[in-house]
């Protein structure tokens, strides 16, 4: 698992930067009906997507929250005033205080099924009645676009997708919430070049090839192999499904 806090000081020119902010924004409003006025941003890191998503909707506004604190400083720049240090398993919110709560690219990140419940339990209990939560889901699986960097990565021990759709559908049916819709968004710059990806091998990007893994030479040395070591292949598209938490009955 990458450190959060050492990622924060270049995590957006790593990561597509403004123009992925800008799809994933555009397509996270996308999925928002009426006119909601309180937006929760579970997992907002540098607050690059949760800045524009307050600059996207008049009268929207908008918290962040994440965990870690390199992050949090980066997104209170962007967001003053508006951001907090908190765990999103146990989020320091009233229930139903906000009317939408997003999640872009957080579950793939729990440790386990367990802990993604508890996210889901977490956004559900803090999302009014009638509002709409929105997460990214298939993260992982989004990366492999079918190019010569996936052929080469496909030999390694798969890891474990804890956003897969349907479980997050099952989890989210589970606190009551039920589908409301679903978009996709183009992770623009994050298309993968050979180099670039061995560059990740070697920082831990890839859960079951940690630094030091006695295959990791292995799979460096076969991406090394490949032509066009810095072109970057295509980019990846991303899923967005929303739920809705219904209103009492009679309401």
């Amino acid at each position: 698992m990458l450190d959060y806090d050492k990622e924060a000081a270049h995590y957006d020119d790593s990561r597509g930067g403004e123009p992925r902010a800008s799809a994933a924004a555009r397509a996270v409003l996308s999925l928002l009906p009426g006119r909601p006025r309180d937006l929760l941003d579970v997992g907002c890191g540098t607050g690059i997507v949760t800045r524009r998503l307050a600059a996207g909707r008049e009268g929207l506004r908008v918290t962040g929250v994440d965990r870690a604190p390199g992050m949090a400083r980066h997104a209170a720049v962007r967001l003053p005033g508006a951001v907090v240090l908190a765990d999103c398993r146990r989020l320091p919110f009233p229930g139903g205080r906000f009317d939408a709560v997003t999640g872009v690219w957080l579950l793939h990140l729990a440790a386990d099924s367990a802990e993604v419940q508890r996210i889901v339990g977490e956004c559900a209990r803090v999302l009014r009645p009638g509002g709409v939560w929105v997460t990214t889901v298939d993260k992982g699986p989004s990366h492999n676009v079918g190019s010569d960097i996936d052929a080469v990565l496909a030999a390694r021990r798969p890891s474990p997708v804890r956003d897969r759709a349907a479980a997050v559908e099952e989890y989210a049916r589970g606190h009551g919430l039920i589908p409301a819709g679903q978009a996709r968004f183009t992770g623009v710059g994050q298309g993968r070049s050979p180099r670039r990806t061995i560059a990740d091998l070697r920082r831990g990007w890839f859960v079951t090839l940690p630094p030091g893994h006695p295959c990791a030479d292995g799979f460096a040395a076969r991406l090394a192999a490949l032509p066009d070591q810095d072109r970057p292949r295509p980019d990846p598209v991303f899923t967005l499904r929303a739920f809705r938490k219904p209103p009492p009955e009679g309401v």
